[in-house]
């Protein structure tokens, strides 16, 4: 189940990252355009929340069975001292949280705006933000912090 939930996860980042891409440059084109805030971009905001929630949920499953946390929370003080388990069991947990948080803020309030103009700026600033967060927060092929491969597989 552990390697399932671990590949699920590693996918559904793309849908994470497309989904969140897409709201930020139809927001940046809406906000530029004057445009109207159409029932589309309505549910382009709602499902870039809802996708990340998703993934946050299958990101806390993963979280409690993973055997690398186990052994940071049970082994903090030495743990902490090497970068890939700090990352994975501090960094990355906390990061993600975070941009989930400004995802559900911004979505929030983008749905409560009144303006078009307004709507598109509050999420084209919130997405945007938490975008750049797990830019970050991903364990990239290239990162220094902790590297994983693009895809993962069963």
């Amino acid at each position: 189940m552990y390697l399932t939930l671990l590949f699920v996860h590693s996918a559904v980042r793309w849908l994470v990252l497309l989904s969140l891409f897409y709201a930020v440059i139809r927001s940046y084109r809406g906000y530029h355009s004057q445009s109207s805030f159409t029932k589309t971009d309505h549910l382009v905001r709602h499902w870039t929340a809802t996708i990340a929630h998703i993934q946050l949920m299958l990101g806390i499953v993963l979280y409690s069975q993973s055997a690398l946390i186990k052994y940071f929370w049970n082994h903090f003080a030495e743990a902490s001292k090497d970068l890939n388990t700090l990352f994975f069991g501090l960094i990355h947990l906390v990061l993600m949280l975070l941009a989930i948080v400004v995802i559900t803020i911004g979505s929030a309030a983008a749905k409560r705006k009144t303006a078009d103009s307004d709507k598109f700026k509050t999420m084209l600033i919130w997405f945007s933000i938490a975008l750049i967060i797990i830019f970050i927060a991903i364990p990239w092929p290239f990162s220094p912090l902790a590297n994983r491969p693009y895809f993962r597989s069963l």
